[in-house]
């Protein structure tokens, strides 16, 4: 259980390290009046982020382990499974870093008087 909650705390404070930036980045970059829309596909993206890395993660392991269920005489197929979803989603993420780096410095914008 201590491992469990070690392992959350971890994942929130990096999802809290890019999500609040990422966030900040988007919505800076949009005119106040479109905030709604900007705050809408901000959250479709992440939902959609989600959807897709479940979707991948279950066609690997039904392409590795198949209807079998997982036991000691088939878990090293269970964890090639985890190392290559590991391998897939870490070059996601260089992917992900480097559009992030290539947007550049966020621009406050200036709000007409």
């Amino acid at each position: 259980l201590v491992y469990l909650i070690a392992c959350l705390v971890i994942l929130g404070f990096g999802f809290g390290l890019f999500s609040s930036p990422n966030t900040n980045a988007v919505m800076s970059a949009v005119k106040k009046k479109y905030y709604g829309v900007a705050s809408g596909i901000i959250g479709t993206m992440r939902l959609f982020g989600q959807m897709f890395s479940m979707s991948l993660v279950t066609l690997i392991f039904s392409f590795y382990i198949g209807g079998m269920q997982v036991n000691p005489e088939n878990s090293s197929l269970f964890l090639q499974s985890i190392h290559i979803a590991f391998t897939i989603f870490a070059i996601l993420c260089v992917f992900g870093i480097a559009a992030s780096l290539a947007r550049g410095k966020v621009h406050e914008q200036e709000e007409p008087e």
